[in-house]
């Protein structure tokens, strides 16, 4: 389980196709904490740790995996936000983060705030997802390539999170242009309400 509060970017630096899986390397301040099958997650998705070898470590990324995340777009050099799991005697600063992305989304709008940025999010509407839970809602919880922002102004397929200058800096949301590919994972608390209402 993981907070949402991205503790770097780590930058990839190998990538070896295995069959239907990736193995990504990446660097980060962190490998020498590392040990194999810890769980991290990368721009929101959690992965195992499968090797550890200096200063880099690596993950594997399934075929599933792939075809729901941004990960698969990944290239040599791209910074990838990192979390580790949460220590269950610290704090919540984020949100409950499972770490299993629901699917993707694509920027289409940055607009200035004044100090802060709004960046505008679609993703693909399908309504028996949405009767399961798998929507957004005003000052709720979403998780956009790991990171747990508030949402603002949605709407049936799109949302607005308002962006602070360190998290502009501090992940790579510094990255996302108009047309960038992201990763989102939907609230876990509005997808079980959604679930118990079905009884």
């Amino acid at each position: 389980m993981f907070a949402g509060i991205i503790e770097e970017f780590a930058t990839v630096v190998a990538i070896k196709k295995d069959r239907g899986n990736i193995d990504f390397s990446l660097e980060c301040s962190f490998v020498d904490e590392l040990k194999i099958d810890q769980s991290v997650a990368h721009n929101g998705v959690c992965l195992t740790v499968v090797h550890i070898e200096g200063n880099a470590y690596t993950v594997t990324a399934m075929k599933e995996t792939l075809e729901r995340s941004n990960l698969g777009l990944l290239r040599i050099g791209d910074k990838v936000n990192v979390e580790r799991s949460m220590v269950m005697n610290g704090r919540l600063d984020g949100h409950i983060v499972q770490g299993h992305v629901d699917q993707t989304a694509r920027c289409t709008n940055i607009e200035d705030a004044d100090g802060s940025t709004y960046f505008t999010f679609e993703y693909q509407l399908d309504k028996e997802m949405a009767r399961n839970g798998y929507f957004t809602v005003n000052k709720g919880s979403v998780t956009v390539n790991g990171v747990s922002l508030t949402v603002c102004n949605p709407t049936d397929n799109t949302f607005q999170v308002a962006i602070i200058p360190y998290t502009l800096e501090h992940t790579n949301f510094c990255d996302i242009k108009v047309g960038t590919t992201v990763n989102i994972e939907f609230d876990i608390i509005g997808k079980y309400i959604a679930r118990l209402q079905q009884f």
